[in-house]
């Protein structure tokens, strides 16, 4: 037996097998000869040709081609040692070498011949001209070659390069019986190279020749001998079994049924991507026998189910990919739908508990259609519910006694107790799964197996499984949709329901509204229920929708003479079906009314009524409105639960927010007028509402009565919800000029607008002659711009503005060949951020003032100047039909868009907060409350933004914006409650002024049910890519963003604020489903070179050149080669670092903290002391413009400087290194801070200015009481002192320098100008003193960006984004989120030692680790898991002694190369040494 030494695989980890080049000087060793029997395995480990030096930290940084969102299998594939140097030759060159190869030309001839064939093929790009039919067949012959193991590798390898030419290089070979004679050198081994490079070839051939492959049996060729191959090479293998898997022709059961046994082992393997094809196969196997029940059933006899199962379990070490575990679910889908071996196997193995898992962690974001496409497309989700499906498959009621049970029916009803458990695991799930806000075939899946576990379940134990679920409230849910198909499968439940247990569910059925609904279904006519919106838009698809009747189907739709899926479900189904169950089950003799009017609801009815009417009545009596409130508090609590329905109904919700606002808020009685008596009033109501819902107990003594109203609140708004998810589909990629905004080519959608001028306005022209194609996404005061030129050219202007008619009519006279248009940039100017070649404009105005000079009409409606065309369009035709998808005829029909000239209005009534103020004077909790934008709708009795108040939730999401911003002034009111305590003289002691908040979870403002549908509607390839919205989504963000995930809200934030969530573009993944060529656009990238020693000075100088420049920029170091992601992460972190420095003039420092008390990871040598985080220092208006050396001028640079860099790592997705204080947060998110907010910053100086305005308020109590003296006052002391004796001058706490502006002579504080002293103290610290900088800093940051769009962020959220996270790292999370290649997996024994390793590090040794493999020390938003790319570990191959090499990273690709060291304490030190000394530079090592 020879060996060869060194093995090819170690090469094949550097460079492809099949692309190794064999020229003539190259050495050719000779093939490895293995016995079929023998059990030696082969080293996968990934062989790394240098290791790290000391000093080096990267060994391949550079990168320059490297996309970070690549995948890093992509970036070692692809690296064709030939792809710069490919020639075309002519057909000469091959004939020459024809002769060699004949038998007659002898081994040494054929050898040299073979060899410059490898060569040359290895470097030409086409092959015109080459002799197929005459050299193929001699490839073939000396592939069979007996004597020359040589031959025979460069013969397969000749044929292995044919294959990248086209099909007629592997149809040729296949012609010749080349498939054959590879397949036999498989079957006996006795060469190994030979036999890699026989997979290598079968697998090129095995793309485009599945079936002779098949028949020729390379698939046992492939799996019969696969132990024997390198890790890489059994991925070949298994790549070319799925090739032919895919597409399984008839009646070849023999040739595929023996390779199960093999692939089934194969599950057990430890390579994920191994798995991933095994189960390709598998799946592909199962569906071409899904016609057979005995042959599924001899399937699932190899341990296929059992090992299935163990993938898909949340417990499993092995951590597969989404696409893998849906492809293990739609295998035991497949298998469940037609083998009863399978299905008893499943209940046996707890499926259901696993399942119940995989729901309950799964992405429910599936708002993808339903398209009839590959199972590929498929959700995990889908397919969990279709298992479930056919594990529960129920056969009709009315053919239950005309037909034989099938087997699994039986088993279902001959396993009552494991069907009881199945029940108990999966029932609140799905549940749950659908009021979570699924997609309509998630919600329609979930619904019918809900229905065929009731209608399975004895009465008895459906009892039981519907003890601890609220199904009557879930059914008024679902009768609330409109899709009779989710009307039809609610009903039948129902029914079921009061057929098994009629006394035990009609009492809640009616309490919930169940029986209210299913009576008013009966009443309606059929028209007015709604068709499901895939039937609606069928024929505007080429790939036709499916109906949801076949929503759990595998197959394809059900033939018809048009081939389109009929619906199942008559005219007249669910309306009969109502009538019948009301006919049967309800007393006929009460009316629609009387079976809703419950007790509760008829008793909330009257407080609500009683509250109304008292509201308004003159004089208010305020004291017995909080006798009504306290009535309806003791009523919600107490007694009979009070049922979503009966809240709804009872208007409760109304009558709150009519009380709240002071009467204002129902349309007959607002009157718009704001002054300070009302802000009094609304401020009083505010408290009063508070102690009453806050201080009692709810039902569960839990709880307050304030969450309480809460989460009925979020249930309110999940069953009044009718916000549609609007999705596009089936738009092809093409190229076409938009005319308007500006003239230009696009590949994405575009609008045809007619816009005509109302016939009853003749002061404007009429511009109807011409069909504009228009950018869908521009607002219309863009629209506006352009078409009042056009319509006022002849008209004279009264309104301010003129108009150049010349330039106007030569500029329509110039003619582009499309309708006679030329529309230049010089005509409208757009400011907004391009990506990928589209526009998405930002909010401008278009005129001068703050009126809109035109008003715009589409059909019939006036338009909202806020929405773009495109929302404008979709929100009225979501109007007449509530479902509604986005296909090709929505892009081809011409709309007709009206306008005439507007009225003289203003867009929205001007704030009155600053006059409010100053009438009201600072520092009291009015004032406080006014920075608050709840309080704020309050006064205005509206919710912010442009949300209709038509729109059924109005009224819930109103007061959940309320009770939201009430929630954050807590401690306000609980803090005024105490001074007012202490005026009065109820407190003495200062002490007693500390206040303990306890407010609401702020999770338990977030709308699950909303968070889901704005995900599914970010998901739609239209929306991510360039911004296509509905207005609701922009709306309801505006008005209530608390309602929505931080995660989805992340991605309307990169939406609005940069165009596009920085995906594929929408085309590109279109142009996959319908087999098109897509249209990429790479996103466009910039280096910049910065110097490490003049850090600041490198960023400023990279911002005033790319800060208005949207491509993503990196970095690069003087005198380093490295460039690339780690590089620029590294950047943006010194950068950080440079700005903690004292010395800059910038921060305000807390000198009465430790060193200890500052955060780990600054630098405490000549850092700023801030343990609460970064604040501006105040600089005096009136001092000199220097200070201590420091120039006024270059701190505010500094700031703007800052601001850029901010906006630039938002734009790029970068982390940043500081930390800003919570109050520097809200500021730059243009909230208004208040005395409250000085403790965030400064804790000493903020407690003290509290209590001195506890006592200034002690002071005016006793001003206001007649029998107190001036002495009484006079001897008022704080903390046992006078306030003259404290010595305080009218100069700024710790910055003595800044004199405060007194009003008053005296140099010094007492009783009576400490009022004024501490107003002084939190103007200079709050406004005038950081006035400047602080508008430097958000002129910095909205030359990148509008800072508007971070608005939806709350300050712990804002630092999210900027400085990611530092979250603890466990074992679990460790091993879901690393990635293990080349050499590792999650079982490896170095794997765990360093994973052990990493959890023992402390904060600094992560961070520095962090930075050591990613360039940053902080992890983006969303921790380890959101990495991109994803953090990789792989073995890096050292030789005999591995224990002297230092890790190595690639830190563009977060890519670390860990050597197998012998003991996990050299690991250790070795790692330490690495991350401690591998710091400051990039090179190659």
């Amino acid at each position: 037996m020879e060996r060869r030494g060194q093995k090819r695989a170690e090469m094949g980890n550097n460079l492809p097998t099949e692309k190794r080049a064999c020229s003539s000087s190259e050495s050719i060793p000779s093939p490895t000869i293995v016995p079929r029997a023998s059990d030696a395995t082969l080293d996968c480990n990934m062989a790394s040709t240098s290791s790290a030096s000391p000093s080096s930290r990267s060994e391949h940084d550079s990168c320059d081609d490297y996309s970070e969102t690549e995948d890093e299998d992509d970036l070692h594939q692809n690296n064709y040692p030939h792809s710069g140097m490919r020639t075309n030759l002519s057909a000469e060159k091959y004939k020459v070498l024809i002769p060699n190869l004949s038998a007659d030309a002898g081994p040494s001839a054929q050898l040299a011949a073979l060899t410059e064939l490898c060569s040359v093929l290895s470097m030409t790009e086409s092959l015109s001209g080459f002799p197929f039919d005459t050299l193929v067949p001699f490839l073939v012959s000396l592939a069979n070659h007996e004597s020359n193991p040589e031959i025979m590798l460069l013969a397969i390898r000749s044929l292995t390069y044919l294959c990248d030419f086209g099909t007629r290089s592997s149809s040729n070979i296949v012609k010749n019986g080349g498939v054959s004679v590879l397949c036999a050198k498989l079957m006996s081994i006795e060469y190994m190279d030979v036999a890699e490079q026989c997979l290598q070839a079968l697998e090129k051939i095995s793309r485009d020749h599945p079936v002779p492959c098949l028949q020729a049996g390379v698939v046992m060729a492939a799996l019969t001998y696969i132990d024997f191959f390198s890790l890489s090479i059994q991925r070949v293998a298994l790549v070319t079994v799925v090739n032919i898997c895919k597409k399984l022709p008839q009646d070849c059961s023999a040739l595929i049924v023996e390779a199960i046994p093999t692939l089934s082992n194969l599950l057990h393997n430890d390579d994920t991507k191994l798995v991933e094809s095994v189960t390709i196969c598998l799946r592909g196997i199962a569906d071409y026998l899904s016609n057979s029940s005995e042959m599924l059933d001899e399937f699932c006899k190899h341990g296929v189910v059992h090992q299935s199962v163990h993938l898909i379990a949340q417990s499993s070490q092995k951590i597969l990919s989404r696409t893998t575990r849906t492809d293990v679910l739609g295998l035991l889908a497949r298998l469940t739908s037609g083998s009863s071996v399978t299905v008893r196997t499943l209940f046996d193995l707890n499926i259901s508990r696993t399942l119940a898992e995989l729901l309950t962690t799964s992405d429910l974001s599936h708002g993808k259609p339903y398209y009839v496409v590959d199972h590929a497309h498929s959700s995990q989700v889908h397919e969990v519910l279709r298992l479930l499906n056919h594990i529960v498959h129920a056969i009709s009621v009315d053919n239950v006694t005309n037909q034989v049970m099938p087997d699994k029916d039986k088993i279902m009803w001959a396993r009552p107790d494991q069907l009881e458990q199945f029940g108990l695991h999966i029932l609140p799930v799905l549940i749950q799964v659908v009021e979570s806000g699924a997609s309509l075939y998630i919600y329609y899946s979930c619904l019918s197996v809900i229905n065929k576990v009731v209608y399975f379940s004895p009465s008895d134990m459906l009892l039981r499984l519907l003890k601890n679920a609220n199904i009557s409230s879930f059914l008024a849910g679902v009768l609330a949709q409109k899709d009779p198909h989710l009307l039809f499968v609610a009903l039948k439940i129902v029914e079921m329901l009061l057929l098994r247990l009629p006394n035990a569910f009609l009492n809640s059925l009616m309490k919930e509204g169940v029986v209210y609904a299913i009576v008013s279904l009966s009443k309606n006519c059929p028209s007015q229920i709604h068709q499901s919106r895939y039937l609606e838009n069928q024929t505007t698809t080429r790939a036709p929708l499916k109906c949801l009747c076949y929503a759990l189907d595998s197959g394809l739709v059900p033939p018809s003479s048009e081939g389109i899926a009929t619906c199942q479900l008559g005219k007249d189904t669910v309306v009969n079906l109502a009538e019948q169950i009301k006919a049967t089950y309800f007393i006929k003799e009460q009316s629609i009314t009387d079976l809703g009017l419950t007790n509760n609801l008829q008793n909330l009815k009257i407080f609500c009524s009683v509250l109304n009417d008292n509201v308004n009545v003159s004089p208010v009596n305020e004291e017995y409105l909080s006798h009504i409130l306290n009535e309806i508090a003791e009523h919600l609590i107490g007694g009979d639960p009070i049922s979503t329905f009966e809240f709804n109904e009872s208007g409760l919700v109304r009558s709150l927010a009519h009380y709240l606002s002071n009467g204002q808020y129902l349309p007959r009685n607002f009157d718009g007028q704001e002054s300070s008596s009302n802000l009094f009033v609304v401020k009083k109501r505010v408290e009063t509402f508070a102690n009453i819902f806050m201080s009692r107990e709810a039902q569960n003594k839990d709880d307050s009565l304030l969450l309480w109203l809460v989460r009925k609140l979020q249930n309110a708004l999940a069953s009044l919800d009718q916000f549609p998810v609007i999705l596009s589909h089936e738009l092809k990629a093409r190229n076409d000029y938009i005319d308007f905004p500006t003239r230009r080519l696009t590949v994405g959608p575009c609008l045809k607008v007619k816009f005509m001028r109302e016939e009853e306005d003749m002061s404007l022209s009429d511009y109807s002659a011409h069909v504009l194609k228009v950018d869908p996404f521009i607002s219309l005061d863009v629209v506006e711009e352009f078409l009042w030129q056009k319509v006022t050219k002849n008209i004279t202007e009264h309104d301010g503005l003129s108009v150049n008619h010349s330039t106007t009519a030569e500029r329509d006279n110039a003619s582009d060949g499309i309708n006679g248009l030329n529309i230049t940039q010089a005509e409208v100017e757009v400011s907004g951020t391009e990506q990928s070649g589209i526009k998405f404009p930002e909010e401008k105005n278009a005129g001068l003032n703050n009126s809109p000079r035109l008003f715009f009409f589409f059909e019939g409606k006036q338009i909202d100047h806020s929405l773009s065309l495109y929302q404008a369009i979709l929100q009225q035709m979501w109007n007449v039909k509530s479902d509604m998808s986005v296909g090709q005829n929505f892009w081809k029909k011409t709309y007709e868009v009206t306008y005439r000239k507007a009225t003289n209005q203003k867009r929205g009534a001007p704030p009155y907060r600053r006059d409010l103020e100053l009438s009201l004077g600072q520092n009291n909790l009015a004032t406080s409350l006014l920075t608050f934008p709840f309080f704020s709708s309050l006064l205005n009795a509206q919710l912010p933004g442009n949300l209709e108040k038509s729109n059924p939730t109005y009224d819930t999401l109103f007061l959940l914006n309320i009770l939201e911003g009430l929630n954050r002034v807590v401690f306000h009111l609980i803090s005024n409650e105490k001074f007012d305590a202490f005026a009065d003289g109820s407190i003495y002691d200062f002490d007693d002024l500390r206040v303990t908040v306890s407010s609401i979870p702020q999770t338990e403002f977030l709308s699950s049910k909303l968070s889901e549908k704005l995900e599914q509607q970010l998901q739609d390839p239209l929306v991510s890519s360039i911004g296509a919205v509905p207005s609701w989504f922009t709306h309801l963000m505006a008005a209530c963003p608390f309602l929505f995930s931080f995660e989805v809200r992340h991605k309307f934030f990169r939406l609005s604020a940069f165009g596009s969530l920085h995906v594929k573009p929408y085309f590109a993944q279109y142009g996959a489903i319908n087999n098109e060529q897509p249209h990429t656009h790479a996103v466009a990238r910039k280096k910049f070179t910065v110097s490490r020693k003049h850090i600041l000075d490198s960023a400023a100088q990279m911002m005033s050149l790319h800060d208005l420049n949207k491509t993503i920029l990196e970095v690069e170091y003087d005198e380093e080669v490295g460039t690339g992601l780690g590089p620029t992460m590294e950047f943006y972190t010194l950068v950080s670092h440079e700005f903690w420095k004292s010395g800059l003039g910038m921060w305000r420092e807390d000198h009465s903290s430790s060193v200890e008390q500052q955060f780990e990871f600054v630098d405490n040598s000549g850092s700023v002391l801030a343990p609460l985080g970064l604040f501006p220092r105040p600089w005096s208006t009136s001092s000199v413009s220097s200070l201590e050396g420091m120039q006024f001028s270059e701190v505010i640079k500094k700031f703007q400087l800052l601001g850029q860099l901010v906006g630039k790592a938002f734009q790029d997705g970068r982390v940043m290194d500081l930390h800003f204080s919570k109050a520097f947060y809200k500021l730059i998110l243009e909230q208004e801070l208040s005395i409250y907010d000085i403790q965030l910053f400064d804790p000493q100086l903020g407690k003290m200015l509290l209590e001195f305005q506890a006592l200034v308020r002690r002071k005016k109590f006793l001003e206001s009481d007649n029998g107190t003296n001036a002495t009484c006052i006079s001897d008022l002391c704080f903390r046992n002192t006078k306030i003259e004796d404290l010595f305080l001058d009218f100069s700024l706490p710790g910055y003595p320098d800044f004199i405060l502006a007194s009003g008053t002579h005296s140099s010094m504080v007492n009783i009576f100008n400490l009022e004024e002293y501490v107003s002084l103290i939190v103007d200079a610290s709050l406004k005038s003193g950081i006035y400047r900088q602080l508008e430097a800093f958000r002129s910095g940051l909205n030359q990148v960006f509008p800072l508007k769009t971070l608005k939806i962020f709350n300050e712990d959220e804002f630092d999210q984004l900027l400085c990611g996270e530092q979250d603890n790292w466990h074992t679990v999370d460790l091993q879901e989120q690393l990635k293990f290649d080349h050499g590792y997996t999650a079982s490896s024994p170095a794997v765990i030692n360093l994973l052990e390793i990493i959890q023992e590090f402390t904060c600094h040794q992560r961070r520095a680790f962090l930075q050591f493999v990613t360039g940053a020390p902080r992890l983006p938003p969303g921790g380890l898991a959101a990495l991109t790319p994803q953090m990789t570990i792989v073995r890096k191959h050292c030789g005999e002694y591995s224990d002297g090499e230092l890790p190595s990273v690639m830190t563009c690709a977060n890519y670390l190369k860990l050597p197998s060291y012998s003991s996990k304490e050299v690991m250790r030190e070795r790692l330490l040494y690495a991350i401690t000394e591998g710091q400051g530079s990039f090179h190659l090592s």
